[in-house]
């Protein structure tokens, strides 16, 4: 892609985890986006690189306006970007890719009222051209995953903010996914709802092997949720620091948060944050 503008950083940045090809579903590499306006180039995302490995689940923290929704916009191929690439599985990504899946932060918005739950997960199913009888396999699955398999004729109105939630997940999760962007998909929700859904998120993943990208500005749902924890600078964003989760694989909300290693690993990213905040940028600026 021809960059929008030229690129002002005086040479490489922090990069996150880089991982060998075998290894890698998803490379991010020297991303930068440049937003043009009536005062002038804005840059949002300045250079980031980093790689997702096949089946991992990192999460994506940084303070407010660092450029999380904009990074998983050019990744997810709905925004250009200035420069750098975003590859997956060996392709360039230069629009939505087939198999990947986007859950935004609004899910009673991505949500047709009118159609039913059941429904609703199907429509990028038929929009695929998949047969009937697949469709309805495929449905009956993902609601079975986020446990609605109870409720598929209901529409989404009739449903709490949290089961419409699990709705969006499961119509993601339907399409069947390479990989799965969240953007802070559970910050409309309720403290004890978003709890449960951490843990479906947990589920899901294990059951389903998918590789997920997880973005939220909560520092403890970051350290919760994922195997890493990829934190950015304030913007324009360069990665902060990456860091491995060590926790152990099966966790449960009150024994993993009460664990001192927990702690331990959500001081630090809280910590990294706060430098962030405060203006302080590993690549020196």
């Amino acid at each position: 892609m021809q960059p929008e503008t030229e690129n002002t950083s005086t040479g490489p940045m922090p990069a996150g985890k880089t991982l060998s090809d075998e290894d890698t579903l998803l490379r991010v590499r020297g991303l930068q986006k440049v937003y043009q306006t009536d005062a002038g180039p804005i840059e949002a995302v300045r250079d980031l690189t980093f790689d997702l490995g096949r089946g991992e689940l990192a999460c994506l923290v940084g303070p407010s306006g660092s450029g999380k929704t904009t990074l998983l916009k050019c990744i997810a191929g709905l925004m250009n970007v200035t420069s750098g690439e975003v590859i997956l599985d060996g392709q360039e990504v230069t629009g939505p890719p087939k198999r990947m899946a986007v859950v935004f932060q609004e899910y009673g918005r991505s949500l047709f009222p009118w159609l039913r739950v059941d429904s609703n997960v199907e429509l990028p199913l038929k929009n695929a051209g998949i047969d009937k009888a697949q469709r309805r396999e495929l449905v009956q699955e993902a609601l079975e995953a986020v446990g609605l398999d109870h409720v598929p004729r209901s529409y989404p109105w009739q449903l709490s903010g949290g089961m419409q939630q699990r709705v969006a997940i499961a119509r993601a999760i339907a399409y069947q996914p390479e990989v799965l962007l969240m953007d802070e998909p559970f910050a409309a929700v309720d403290a004890q709802t978003r709890a449960d859904l951490e843990d479906l998120i947990r589920s899901v993943w294990k059951k389903l092997g998918v590789t997920i990208l997880f973005v939220t500005h909560d520092i403890d749902e970051s350290v919760y949720l994922g195997q890493r924890v990829i934190m950015l600078s304030s913007s324009p964003t360069v990665i902060q620091d990456d860091i491995d989760i060590d926790l152990p694989a099966e966790r449960t909300q009150l024994e993993t948060r009460s664990a001192p290693r927990f702690t331990e690993l959500r001081h630090h990213v809280y910590e990294q944050i706060q430098a962030a905040k405060q203006g302080f940028r590993p690549d020196g600026d």
